[in-house]
């Protein structure tokens, strides 16, 4: 305990500096200024930056004006088609974008809707209880033209399906709510992909182009008719506590986020469980890839638990030729799924995969843990060069964990191919069944520091904790692949 006597000496040393109440209150505030001033300096490129150096992007401001989507004879009874309602409202707010743009509250109900577009400086809000409907009538969906980087429609030839939310050449968006939803109401368009009844590309749920600035977060996405989440060329995206949810069989290709030739981006503490990849990176495909030219990169994903019975919880590709890099991945649960981790490629590609990051990564009950192929031999016509071939490395997996795993690992490069600069550090997962061919590799090099189980391949080095080579690698371009398994 202090004692008095020290207390009263730093009083009596406070008021010597400072004789009245007016100086001291000029010094606090003077330091105060100070400190939010040295605290303004930390924020680079629109990110407020951390002590760790990990860029959190600053909350969008408040809009001066918000409207109602009722002032605009919107109807929520679930019949009720509300297009012309919200085209209204976002021709009104594209009118403030000087003044700092808009708010539209959905209020709860059922608001059906065929697609519409967003406007720049608007916030799209969801109350707890409101629902965004797609028809399903796939006549109320205009066709637009197909993505320059896919060549066409990504189903068929020619133009595809809009987006229900679309957007492009857009600045400051933002779509949020109390955890409202948008529902695309997949199941009419799944159908008709399955029987080969639709003439062009379905549209995903919610797809922003060649914009920047944008925020998504605390809503629901429900049954898109394709991809979900669709940022195309976007830069400074967030996404952030988002649900993504669809059928984990028959609900095909709906993807929940594909980050697409898109940079600067954070996607945290989200729930995703769909029909097909819950996140696949993205940069055009083949030529059409190639020519565009946009890479995906400086990416962030973490805190997510995602779940994928038919592909993967977190894929990189097959479309990634524009490269894709700077990206890292952490603390991420995949649940029930057939593969956890997968970069998939192929030749024809171009482009490539680089500076690759996961960390705590946590697999349960998943067929395969981590898979990279380069045999994915999907193309968009016959008219792409097969000698274009992707270059893969730098990719490092770090506290890797599991339980109820097959394969633990299955690497597969080719000699056209080979996977470079490959790292795996501390990895228990635990097998269903003890049988060989459980860490598998093809043409690949790289290295494994401390505990590895189970055992690595022959292709890499193998260091201690403290960094000291014990075991130089025995081969790196045996074919050690075994798809029964």
């Amino acid at each position: 305990m202090v004692e008095y006597s020290t207390i009263h000496k730093k009083v009596h040393d406070l008021k010597l500096l400072f004789p009245s109440s007016f100086t001291l209150f000029t010094f606090l505030w003077i330091v105060v200024f100070a400190s939010v001033f040295l605290w303004q300096r930390n924020a680079v490129g629109g990110y407020f930056v951390l002590m760790d150096g990990s860029p959190i992007r600053t909350l969008p401001l408040l809009r001066p004006v918000d409207f109602n989507l009722i002032d605009f004879g919107g109807v929520g009874d679930g019949v009720t088609i509300n297009t012309k309602a919200f085209e209204k409202a976002v021709f009104e707010i594209s009118k403030l974008g000087d003044k700092g743009g808009g708010q539209l509250n959905v209020p709860s109900g059922f608001w059906l809707t065929a697609p519409f577009n967003l406007t720049s400086h608007i916030t799209l809000f969801l109350a707890q209880d409101a629902v965004i409907l797609g028809i399903q009538d796939e006549k109320y969906w205009p066709l637009m033209p197909p993505l320059p980087s896919y060549g066409y429609g990504r189903e068929h030839l020619g133009p595809r399906y809009s987006s229900l939310i679309h957007g492009q050449n857009l600045k400051d968006v933002v779509i949020t709510g109390h955890n409202g939803t948008i529902n695309g109401q997949g199941q009419m368009w799944w159908t008709k992909y399955l029987h080969k009844l639709l003439n062009h590309t379905r549209g995903p749920l919610v797809q922003l182009m060649w914009s920047s600035d944008i925020v998504i977060s605390n809503i629901t996405l429900l049954d898109s008719p394709f991809w979900t989440l669709h940022p195309y060329d976007c830069k400074n995206v967030t996404i952030k506590n988002v649900t993504i949810l669809a059928p984990t069989y028959k609900a095909p290709n709906t993807d929940g986020i594909d980050p697409d030739s898109s940079e600067d981006m954070l996607i945290e503490d989200c729930y995703i469980s769909v029909g097909d990849d819950a996140i696949a990176i993205k940069s055009g495909w083949d030529q059409y890839g190639i020519a565009y030219g946009k890479p995906s990169r400086n990416i962030v994903i973490r805190n997510l638990v995602v779940r994928s019975n038919v592909s993967a919880g977190i894929s990189i590709g097959s479309e990634m030729s524009g490269g894709v890099s700077n990206i890292t991945i952490e603390n991420i649960l995949v649940w029930n799924s057939r593969r956890a981790i997968r970069i998939k490629t192929a030749p024809g590609r171009g482009g490539y995969v680089s500076q690759i990051t996961y960390k705590n990564l946590t697999f349960n009950n998943v067929r395969v843990g981590i898979v990279i192929k380069t045999d994915y031999n999907q193309h968009p016509d016959n008219r792409y060069d097969p000698n274009a071939l992707p270059i893969l490395k730098d990719i490092s997996f770090t506290n890797v964990r599991g339980k109820g795993v097959k394969v633990a690992v299955r690497i597969q490069g080719s000699e056209e191919i080979p996977i470079r600069n490959v790292t795996f550090h501390d990895m228990l997962v635990g097998i269903t069944k003890k049988k060989k061919h459980i860490f598998q590799c093809a043409f690949v090099e790289g290295r494994v520091i401390g505990t590895i189980f189970p055992a690595p391949c022959g292709n890499f080095d193998q260091y201690n904790e403290q960094g000291k080579l014990v075991k130089h690698s025995t081969f790196h371009n045996v074919t050690d692949i075994d798809y029964e398994i």
